[in-house]
């Protein structure tokens, strides 16, 4: 009796040590392919049959997801191939093959009737005759993205906001010589815009910022050799979609700093844990991606971490940057549960960061959020505010925004553009890589800031002219000399890159409307040169309130279209797919292919992938 008693007794225990080691989380990763050519398919969707969890393929078709199971089933799935079902048998590397497929995936559920188009479209849950049927509206994603099997949404549950572009048009350059902008390092526009191609989606005309995707990219730019820590570069040639036009490029360089060399950093992070970060995309991606950053931590930076839900608190104090497994453990600790009260948090990582104050250092709070953020009843106008008057004190804010469906681009996109800081949006670990660790000195590191451009065109060359994108950085002609108003900011290493659309005055083609009260002057410099424009820029030292002016002229020699340099191609073809995607009036005869053709000729050493990702996100775009 005691013998069989004993062992019951040890298959129980077999049994739930079992359990137990069944229920250890396992890391799988992976890389999924075209079967037919080979090629990596960037945002392919990898779910765990049963769950919710899923992640998404990067530029390199890489994907990584941590199941429950060695047993687990996973869904392969991406638009145009068939979906692939792998039993894992205890492996944790998955490289996987899709198949094309012209058709839609649709399974079939063990309910009745019921058929879902897995990761995109509109998914139908078929009825009886007599029944209405549901529809699923992937513009009101779950927090995965698509909607689950059986799985009623409400197709107003969508509340991502948006500011609203007006598109700039043309200007007669009689009557406005003078174009001036603030610059933007900004690039979330361009993740976003993946993230809802990759769901098979075309993305909301305003979240396409044509700017912000052009300066997603890096650009091949000489490194400032002077006194001056950026450089000014530009390009002329024959517009693609109006052979009648220019386009011209103006880029700048910012000088890159080697990372031992750039100031101590006093950083703050506020990371926002409440209930509608739950999802895998959202509080578990942010928990890997702030883990890239410390790693990088140097032991002169110093690290807080400030959260917020239903109340804020300080989860760690300031903590030296060579104790990163105590960050990390931090971080580990984070669960999402709660309402949002972003206010109580913005106000004490500031409290957090002006303790902590660095002179001479980089003092700067990184805040993560869906953009479920509020302060006070005035939202807005009281984000403004606070971070203006923080930012005279020295502490700027940079912005990572997460998740999907109820996203708030455009409270993000205020308070890094009021907060001396920029804006990204974090859709996988790759970016996250890209923004934190291989753009780290560009995104924490401040080398100049309130940087303006003003361009003065010349009305014997030029009829008008056209800034493509940078619509919410317009500044006032009589701005450009003002050093009170505040500009962008530039940082270690960064690219900035804009696009002009340039009519030439031809004989008889001065389009500027007859005045009756005044005549415009044309003045012997601009009747008997041959410059287009001569081209302003003004920035500040980081410590200082005094701008320094850069200065150079742009003549009228037109590059021939197949000569033009890689970084021009790229530029031109980023700003024809957001034309397309915007529907914009000013396309022309742009159209995805052309956008393609371009891609293609600009793609030259693609290290990273980012220029072979851009060609397969137009090629999925022609699919929608």
């Amino acid at each position: 009796m005691k013998k069989t008693v004993f062992n019951l007794i040890a298959l129980m225990a077999l049994a739930l040590g079992s359990l137990t080691s069944s229920a250890t989380p396992i890391l799988i990763s992976g890389c999924v392919t075209d079967a037919q050519s080979g090629q990596a398919l960037p945002g392919a969707i990898v779910l765990e049959k049963g769950s919710k969890n899923q992640t998404q393929t990067d530029a390199a078709g890489l994907y990584q997801i941590t199941v429950t199971s060695g047993t687990a089933i996973l869904h392969f799935s991406c638009e145009g191939y068939r979906l692939e079902e792998v039993t894992l048998r205890g492996r944790t590397t998955l490289n996987v093959k899709l198949q094309p497929n012209q058709q839609q995936v649709i399974l079939e559920s063990e309910a009745d009737d019921e058929l879902v188009v897995l990761g995109y479209g509109t998914t139908k849950r078929s009825k009886p005759a007599s029944s209405q049927p549901t529809y699923y509206d992937m513009a009101a994603p779950t927090s995965l993205g698509f909607a689950m099997a059986g799985e009623t949404r409400n197709t107003n549950y969508n509340t991502e906001g948006y500011s609203t572009i007006h598109e700039n048009g043309f200007h007669s350059v009689s009557l406005n010589p003078l174009s001036t902008f603030s610059i933007d390092v900004d690039v979330a526009s361009y993740a976003n815009m993946r993230r809802f191609i990759n769901n098979g989606q075309n993305p909301p005309t305003d979240a396409v910022r044509i700017e912000e995707m052009i300066n997603y990219f890096r650009y091949d730019y000489p490194q400032p050799d002077g006194k001056h820590p950026i450089t000014v570069n530009t390009e002329l040639s024959q517009c693609p979609w109006n052979t009648d036009h220019l386009v011209l490029q103006v880029g700048i360089q910012g000088k890159s700093i080697e990372t031992e060399n750039l100031p101590a950093s006093n950083l703050v992070f506020l990371l926002d844990v409440s209930g509608s970060m739950e999802s895998p995309n959202k509080l578990p991606l942010l928990k890997s991606a702030f883990k890239l950053l410390v790693n990088e931590l140097r032991p002169q930076d110093r690290v807080a971490i400030v959260v917020y839900a239903g109340a804020s608190g300080l989860v760690l104090p300031s903590t030296p940057g060579n104790q990163k497994q105590t960050i990390i453990d931090a971080l580990d600790r984070l669960e999402a549960g709660g309402s949002t009260a972003g206010a109580a948090g913005l106000l004490q990582a500031y409290q957090v960061a002006e303790t902590h104050f660095m002179e001479n250092g980089n003092n700067r709070i990184i805040l993560a959020t869906d953009g479920d953020f509020n302060v006070g009843m005035s939202s807005n106008a009281e984000m403004e505010r606070l971070v203006e008057r923080e930012r005279e004190k020295g502490i700027g804010i940079s912005v990572l925004g997460f998740g999907m469906g109820n996203y708030k681009d455009d409270k993000m996109e205020l308070i890094a553009d009021k907060g001396n800081g920029n804006y990204a949006y974090i859709d996988n670990l790759q970016e996250a890589r890209k923004v934190l660790v291989s753009e780290m000195g560009g995104t924490l590191y401040t080398i100049a800031k309130d940087v303006k451009i003003q361009l003065e065109f010349n009305p014997v060359q030029i009829a008008s002219y056209r800034l493509i994108g940078y619509e919410n950085r317009l500044l006032n002609e009589e701005d450009f000399d003002n050093d009170r108003v505040d500009a962008g900011e530039m940082g270690a290493g960064h690219t900035v890159t804009a696009l002009y659309e340039l009519v030439p005055n031809r004989e008889n083609d001065n389009r500027a409307p007859a005045l009756v009260y005044q005549t415009p002057l044309t003045n012997n410099r601009a009747l008997s040169s041959n410059e287009l424009l001569i081209l302003k820029l003004r920035y500040k030292q980081p410590d200082s309130f005094d701008s320094q002016l850069l200065e150079t002229t742009v003549t009228n020699s037109p590059i021939a279209p197949n000569k033009t340099s890689a970084n021009f191609k790229l530029a031109v073809a980023v700003a024809e797919f957001g034309m397309c995607l915007r529907e914009s009036e000013h396309r022309g005869t742009s159209t995805l292919n052309t956008a393609l053709e371009l891609a293609i000729q600009s793609k030259g050493n693609d290290k990273n992938g980012y220029r072979s990702e851009f060609i397969q996100l137009i090629k999925m775009a022609q699919t929608l």
